[in-house]
């Protein structure tokens, strides 16, 4: 868990620090503040399980793949990207790890961990599908239809709403008119629970729980994970000077810090500090290799403009 962390905490770290020089040809949607809920989920999903999640993706892929190497041949648009370097950050995915998917488009891959989830039923077997999205995707119709559509077919497929109360700069109360979207999924008759996204244990503890109901009678589970977004939309920086929510102070910012609360919970369970910071620097060395390598990495030959191309 320490090292997922490390991995996804890390590597946002890399891209701040060397995206402006202008080699990484794709929009970043950074997660920072929210890598516990990949890293949690991940852990007490059982093996097999195929997952689905949004741009906003890169905890979800280091977590399920610990891929570095992919991770930023992908940013830099090389040939050894995990899409070729045609996919860009925005698309990343790791079917072998269970990654099958993650878009630019709002709501779109959450139906398609519902046909994951129908295509296991199908076939008499009882295998999971799971879908990440953020909080703005509940606005979309396609939400509420796969939702009633996995309710009907009794489908284990588990919703995990990553609750940052943002769509892009707009607050949750200036675009919902319900009140929960826990009671909400309650009303639909799903199994639905919330917990604080920062907290890694927390997360692996609520989403272990949903699963093994999911597993005992089949049905989706909805799991709302709240989590505080430390920087703009889509870019490397801090928006605060917007206006339109306030910078917490820095005690505040150190209580949302799921890296941070990880690491002074191992700390207060008798994990030995040099352990964790010998963990930090192998993590942190995977992460200059696979970004120095990658950099120098071929990019992909005209030939590819004509494969992967199905439409």
């Amino acid at each position: 868990a320490s090292r997922k962390h490390q991995l996804a905490r890390l590597s946002e770290e890399k891209i701040r620090a060397k995206y402006m020089g202008d080699e990484m040809k794709t929009p970043m949607h950074l997660g920072v503040g929210g890598e516990a809920i990949s890293v949690g989920v991940s852990l007490a999903l059982p093996p097999g399980a195929r997952c689905f999640g949004t741009y906003r993706n890169h905890s979800l892929f280091l977590a399920l793949s610990e891929d570095c190497r992919t991770f930023f041949g992908e940013l830099y648009g090389r040939a050894t990207g995990s899409g070729k370097g045609k996919a860009g950050s925005m698309h990343l995915s790791c079917p072998s790890q269970g990654l099958m998917a993650t878009s630019a488009v709002v709501g779109t891959t959450i139906p398609l961990a519902v046909g994951a989830a129908f295509a296991e039923a199908y076939r008499g077997k009882d295998g999971v599908a799971a879908a990440f999205f953020g909080d703005g995707a509940t606005e979309e119709g396609v939400f509420w239809e796969s939702l009633n559509f996995a309710l009907l077919k009794k489908l284990r497929v588990l919703f995990i709403c990553e609750d940052n109360g943002l769509a892009i700069n707009t607050l949750a109360k200036d675009r919902r008119g319900y009140r929960s979207l826990v009671a909400a999924a309650r009303a639909f008759g799903c199994r639905a629970e919330e917990g604080d996204g920062s907290d890694l244990p927390e997360v692996y503890s609520k989403a272990r729980a949903m699963l093994s109901r999911m597993k005992r009678v089949p049905g989706p589970g909805l799991l709302r994970l709240s989590y505080f977004r430390y920087l703009e939309h889509v870019g490397i920086n801090e928006d605060f000077q917007a206006g339109y929510r306030k910078k917490p102070s820095g005690r505040e910012l150190k209580r949302l810090d799921p890296v941070g609360r990880f690491e002074k919970a191992l700390l207060a369970r008798g994990r030995a500090r040099a352990e964790l910071e010998a963990a930090r620097a192998e993590a942190a060395e995977a992460v200059d290799k696979a970004d120095d390598a990658a950099s120098r990495d071929p990019f992909p030959g005209p030939e590819e403009l004509s494969t992967d191309v199905f439409a």
